[in-house]
């Protein structure tokens, strides 16, 4: 039964009861009627039939709660998502078409199979490449990105932006879509900072369209979301794609894979915070990649965890998944019964709360903070940005770029690794020579540190560094090698001691090896390097053994 909720962490979930379902009844209430305007606007702009973002609120929604270990995720259409999504298949399909569609499918299913698969075989340490600077200057790029999408719709326009720019004029604008956008922010806004938990977007849908319904906007040729099908989604086929639609797809699955997979690693973080307990990312990963592939087959977009809805749902009190199957409910009620209501609601309202939702991502002092701590990555977070933004639509080109950077960042420190020459300081602790302008810890001993693992990446710098050092001190003739910050020695690094234990031995000297972790001793062991001990090379568990040796040999000397 153990193994079973491994896999199924919902037979996990508290047994229910009068008090508790009815608490998490009215969590679940609360996201659902957030969720329902969200699904519908995100819909939009991912370039799918609006009635996708309820169904993709549905299945999706459902089986991300039965397999994920973090059931209070809201999950459902993101911005973020839906963005990726319109960006990608832009060229590719008309926005709303039956091809687009399929393509979108395809797109679920197989980031959903690469999520997956990922989580099966635990390589959810993967999510480690994007590092939060990257994150930080993708995600703002993007919030720039959907507000430029947006504004056509907010603003009524009836021509595209060149028009505009090239033969400007008031009628190319609608001043009732101004209104209804410019309002319903307004009210979203003020609805945020009077009680964050309110369900304000579905009040916005609910006023907006009773306005547009009362004054005939839609009579008047004014852009609603107009008719859209009742109904339960279904399972579907997507139909297969040529070689050439899939090889087009790769790339922006990838990246919405990993995007999308840090939109839920950020919300389950919170969620495991607060409850005290250990986040399964392996686990995440094939529930958020079954739900992805659910969507699919049923006729929606890929879903991922929206931040600001599990935001909501801990806000409003959610202790287990009960409070997600209530929000399913709700939704599946309005599918049934009430999806005529939509008719009258206004595209420039969902275009607001669209807006409203991303307006919180757009931080130029998260960007500018980094400056002050690493002005390399602070300059790859820019970069990020900017060439999300400068190769939108295939925005992925961002992320990769940023991904691209940070390892060769992460490979340059590797390969110029700190390694300094060792003083006595005043407070008795090894540090910089050269820094603290130190004297030698003996007359003709050269103590050397390095800060990282000795491997094919820093051994040829400790070589460098160990023979230039001797050179320029023709007197040295023992080398000491301070290797408590080394935790681990690959077969470069062998043979790199191998050498340094040879240059001091033609010196007539001894290396003495400080702090050799057991991992690096084992290595060295069974290459056969630590044999001669007492003659060539001598071993101090401490620095303060070596420290003593050092004394007690000086005293020593000095005796006549």
């Amino acid at each position: 039964m153990h193994s079973l909720a491994r896999w199924l962490p919902f037979l996990n979930w508290p047994k229910p009861t009068a008090s508790l379902l009815r608490g998490e009844f009215w969590a679940g209430l609360t996201v659902g009627l957030m969720l329902l305007p969200q699904g519908v606007a995100y819909a939009a702009l991912a370039g799918m039939p609006l009635i996708t973002g309820i169904y993709a609120s549905i299945i999706p929604a459902a089986v991300a709660i039965l397999f994920s270990p973090s059931p209070r995720l809201g999950v459902g259409p993101t911005a973020l998502s839906a963005l990726l999504i319109g960006a990608s298949l832009t060229g590719m399909a008309e926005p709303g078409s039956a091809q687009w569609v399929v393509l979108a499918a395809w797109m679920a299913i197989l980031s959903g199979l690469v999520q997956a698969v990922l989580g099966m075989v635990r390589a959810g340490w993967l999510l480690n490449l994007v590092t939060s600077p990257v994150l930080a200057g993708f995600t703002q790029a993007a919030a720039v990105l959907i507000l430029a999408s947006q504004l056509p719709t907010l603003l009524g326009m009836r021509a595209d932006w060149a028009t505009v720019w090239h033969s400007p004029s008031i009628y190319l604008f609608d001043w009732h879509s101004i209104a209804y956008g410019l309002a319903s922010m307004a009210l979203l806004m003020l609805a945020k900072k009077w009680r964050p938990a309110f369900p304000s977007a579905i009040f916005i849908i609910a006023l907006t369209g009773i306005i547009s319904w009362a004054t005939g906007f839609a009579d008047s040729g004014g852009a609603v979301v107009g008719h859209l099908p009742a109904g339960l989604p279904y399972f579907q086929w997507p139909g297969m794609l040529d070689w050439e639609q899939f090889g087009a797809l790769v790339m922006p699955v990838l990246v919405l894979s990993l995007v999308s997979f840090l939109e839920t690693a950020s919300s389950a973080q919170v969620e495991h915070q607060q409850a005290g307990t250990r986040w399964n990312e392996n686990q995440d990963l094939v529930a958020q990649g079954l739900s992805k592939v659910s969507a699919g087959l049923f006729g929606s977009f890929a879903t991922s965890a929206s931040f600001s809805r599990s935001a909501v749902n801990l806000l409003a009190g959610a202790k287990t998944g009960y409070a997600n199957v209530f929000s399913i409910l709700l939704v599946v009620v309005v599918v049934l019964w009430f999806i005529p209501w939509l008719y009258h609601v206004p595209q420039a309202a969902l275009a607001a709360i669209v807006i409203t939702a991303v307006l919180n991502l757009i931080k130029p002092q998260q960007i500018l903070g980094l400056f002050k701590v690493s002005r390399v990555e602070a300059c790859i977070s820019v970069t990020t940005l900017a060439l999300t933004i400068l190769t939108a639509p295939r925005m992925y080109w961002g992320v990769l770029a940023g991904i691209a950077l940070t390892q060769a960042y992460f490979l340059y420190q590797h390969l110029h690794p700190r390694i300094i020459e060792v003083g006595l300081h005043a407070d008795g602790s090894l540090r910089s020579r050269q820094l603290w302008q130190l004297p030698p810890l003996a007359p003709k001993v050269m103590a050397l540190r390095m800060d990282a693992d000795l491997d094919f990446a820093t051994a040829s710098a400790l070589e460098r560094y160990a023979t230039e050092a001797l050179q320029q001190n023709p007197g040295c003739t023992d080398m000491a090698l301070l290797m408590e910050s080394i935790n681990s020695i690959d077969i470069t690094g062998v043979e790199t001691f191998a050498r340094l234990e040879r240059m001091v031995a033609k010196r007539g000297g001894t290396l003495h090896v400080v702090g050799l972790k057991l991992p690096a001793q084992k290595r060295l062991e069974r290459a056969g390097l630590l044999q001669r001990q007492g003659s060539i090379i001598a071993l101090y568990r401490t620095s303060s053994e070596f420290l003593a040796r050092l004394s007690s040999t000086a005293q020593s000397a000095s005796l006549p």
